[in-house]
């Protein structure tokens, strides 16, 4: 895991007070302050000459400014063939998902800030389950930072899959085994209102995370959990303004969309736009579970954001064909040290199908770079094919320099 500071920042704000170097000249000059007209001169401080660090800073180059290269992968949608055959590959004590991301691992791992939808709790306090109850072992959120993910978005429709108990349980596996690890979408009620907040090469980021619904399924009155509903528009406003004010990136995951498609919706573009608009610079969307477009979206001060709609899935055992396509996508993230203005630069969407043979097995995520015509005959979902993966990603990435 890449290395950054990662703090939580509730509504009162801290101001540090930078820490100056002795200077080693032997060259002082005496400041007199006004008040000190007339006082002792062995009262007066005296303090280094500093012209000529000043001159040799005026003549020394610019500072680069800072940058992030971001990567965002979509649903980390841990069906049961997933979870059974990594357990078969420990011999039934524990799991094994590492050669699932293969192929993908090295896109993950060389990021600054790498992104990831946890699509499932995670938690051994409960059996691993299936649709349309998950619950996936600690092992695969140990393995996912493992292979270099540094914020995980848990905001999705299976946040409550196993209740309130479950939405608690995975709350305290990554609290308690990955403290360093931003993970935001649902929080206990007390800190509610706290925003996690990660500095990367010294450029901060906000992170928020909200979902259409949650299949249905409710925390009971009074509960000391709090997950926000994209419903919930004067909330969200007020924690989107809030992070804008405390980092110089806004990073919001809206789970949303239609499922099964490729089309985004008038909602989804709304509520992105409402996102900009009160302060999102970067929204990366999840919830259809197939790759959706991407652009760049106006700021009200002129600026760009970046909508990633939907990355789709990152692995899956869906069985429809749509499902099969996620993508990967990726972003450079400069900060203007002259201006304090943020430039998203360099967009990519990084094409993925997930590859599974008769029964669901050898289930494995492939860059379609790597992916075969011959690959594609062996793939357990029915209507799957190479010509028909290459023609929706075409349709969808009609960007072509998005493309790698």
């Amino acid at each position: 895991m890449k290395k950054f500071i990662s703090i939580i920042v509730s509504a009162v704000l801290l101001a540090g007070c930078a820490a100056t170097d002795d200077n080693s000249s032997d060259s002082y000059v005496y400041i007199i302050p006004n008040d000190a007209v007339g006082s002792d001169p062995s009262e007066i401080r005296e303090q280094p000459d500093d012209s000529e660090n000043s001159e040799n800073a005026e003549n020394s180059e610019p500072l680069e400014n800072p940058s992030v290269r971001l990567v965002c992968a979509g649903d980390n949608l841990i069906h049961s063939p997933i979870y059974k055959q990594a357990n078969r590959r420990k011999g039934g004590s524990g799991y094994d998902f590492l050669p699932v991301y293969e192929d993908v691992k090295d896109i993950i791992s060389s990021a600054d800030l790498a992104v990831l939808n946890q699509e499932t709790i995670i938690t051994n306090e409960f059996e691993p389950s299936n649709y349309p109850h998950f619950c996936t072992p600690e092992d695969c959120g140990d393995q996912m930072i493992e292979i270099g993910f540094d914020a995980v978005s848990i905001s999705n429709n299976h946040l409550l899959d196993q209740g309130e108990k479950g939405i608690k349980a995975t709350l305290k596996y990554w609290s308690e085994k990955h403290p360093d690890v931003v993970v935001y979408g649902a929080s206990e009620k007390a800190k509610e209102d706290d925003i996690p907040i990660a500095e990367i090469n010294g450029i901060t980021f906000a992170f928020l995370g909200f979902m259409e619904h949650t299949n249905g399924l409710s925390l009971p009155s009074g509960s000391d959990v709090s997950i926000t509903y994209l419903k919930e528009t004067e909330r969200i406003k007020m924690l989107v303004e809030k992070a804008d004010k405390l980092a110089d990136v806004v990073v919001v995951s809206p789970h949303y969309g239609l499922e099964v498609s490729n089309e985004v919706t008038e909602e989804q573009k709304q509520i992105t736009q409402n996102l900009v608009n009160w302060g999102a610079d970067i929204i990366i969307g999840t919830q259809p579970h197939t790759a959706q477009p991407m652009e760049y979206v106006t700021k009200p001060d002129g600026g760009e954001a970046f909508v990633f709609y939907c990355l789709g899935n990152l692995v899956s055992a869906m069985d429809q064909p749509l499902g099969m396509l996620g993508m990967i996508g990726g972003l450079t993230v400069t900060k203007e040290l002259d201006t304090g203005k943020i430039v998203l630069s360099d967009p990519e969407a990084i094409p993925i199908v997930t590859h599974y043979e008769k029964s669901y097995s050898n289930i494995k995520i492939y860059r379609f770079d790597n992916y075969t015509e011959e690959l594609a005959e062996k793939h357990g979902c029915s209507n799957f094919g190479y010509s028909y993966a290459k023609k929706q990603f075409e349709k969808v990435l009609k960007v072509v320099d998005y493309l790698p």
